[in-house]
């Protein structure tokens, strides 16, 4: 590990000399994706760094409780040195979670899709209250939600609804809320008091740059239509709602939230360019992880991940069997503890996986 820590910091200070050069200055694409190493590194050279001065610290501390015949600076060097022995453990733990590779996309933007499945009415509106949970978390750290597709049903709830989430790192927290979210409560109108179960599924996508993910234009079928709100009722009498189709794959998007029909295909664009560069991502996934259980999950929207449960106040994750009996409080956005949860077991299952060679 230390070896591995030593080049890190080699490369980092090489890093360092680069942005001082003016002919990276001026170049500001360069400088960029320079910068951006340079703090990806900083983190962890700054915690390996703190560690190699404990370390100092430490041998310093031993020479003295060998050279020191005074009882009571013995007491004090020896409580001393309990205290740097405790520090240099918990830092060579930071250490070993630093070093785990992270997911390039840990840091982009994401298209967040939400769609009631089984459970008619009851669905959509659970879905609309997942919606409501995510849109609550991103208010709670700062990110910023944009609806990019609404299709809503006539009792007030969501068919299905695309979301850009942006903010700071934010696939990074929300890379394991892709699957099959279910509910169990009693209806509104269920007149005998029995329990129904509705699911809604959620796909998190990693927004991508028109760059990253060519899309042929000869492959893409576009079709313009009259947007429609709750009910089927026209919004307008122009043909601004868009569906793109891409041939190869058959995947569909539309966008009719707004009234310009160039803003809608640019909207629907996104997605689709999102959807194409998941779908290959999960691809390769495949073939790297052929024969290896996945960490939380495949991340798959068919994948039963999450209970929430009325009557019992609970939600239960169960990739990693955690439940809490705090419903209210997971709804209106308090997902961190859950979000947590499951980041360290994904940093445990990684280290692993490294251990394994």
């Amino acid at each position: 590990m230390f070896g591995k820590l030593d080049a890190l910091e080699e490369k980092y200070h090489e890093i360092s000399r680069q942005l001082s050069n003016p002919e990276v200055v001026f170049d500001l694409d360069r400088y960029k994706k320079i910068a951006q190493a340079h703090a990806e590194l900083n983190e962890i050279v700054d915690k390996y760094r703190t560690y190699k001065e404990l370390v100092v610290s430490q041998a310093e501390t031993k020479v003295l409780l060998q050279e020191e015949s005074d009882e009571e600076l013995l007491a004090l060097a020896r409580e001393e040195l309990g205290e740097i022995e405790g520090k240099i453990e918990t830092t060579e733990q930071e250490l070993t979670l630093l070093l785990i590779p992270k997911d390039p996309n840990d840091e982009r933007n994401v298209i967040l899709e939400i769609r009631a499945g089984t459970g008619g009415n009851e669905a959509t509106l659970f879905a609309q209250e997942i919606f409501r949970m995510y849109m609550r978390y991103a208010e709670a750290r700062k990110w910023k939600g944009e609806i990019l597709s609404a299709n809503y049903s006539t009792v007030g709830g969501i068919k299905e609804i695309i979301l850009m989430i942006s903010g700071v790192r934010v696939y990074s927290r929300l890379r394991f809320e892709s699957g099959v979210h279910r509910v169990q409560r009693v209806p509104e109108t269920e007149t005998q008091g029995r329990i129904h179960t509705s699911a809604v599924t959620v796909a998190v996508l990693p927004e991508v740059d028109d760059v990253e993910i060519a899309v042929d234009p000869n492959e893409l079928r576009i079709d313009t239509y009259c947007s429609s709100g709750p009910g089927g009722q026209s919004v307008n009498t122009t043909y601004s709602a868009v569906r793109i189709t891409h041939l190869p794959t058959g995947e569909v998007v539309t966008c009719q939230d707004e009234k310009s029909q160039i803003k809608n295909k640019a909207k629907a664009m996104k997605v689709l360019r999102s959807r194409l560069y998941e779908k290959a991502r999960w691809e390769q996934q495949q073939k790297i992880a052929a024969n290896r259980k996945s960490m939380v999950g495949s991340g798959d929207r068919s994948e039963k991940i999450r209970t929430y449960n009325f009557p019992q106040n609970r939600v239960t994750d169960h990739r990693i069997h955690l439940t809490l009996h705090r419903l209210e409080s997971v709804l209106q956005g308090a997902l961190d503890e859950i979000v947590d949860a499951l980041v360290t077991h994904h940093q445990a299952e990684a280290l692993k996986e490294q251990a394994l060679g």
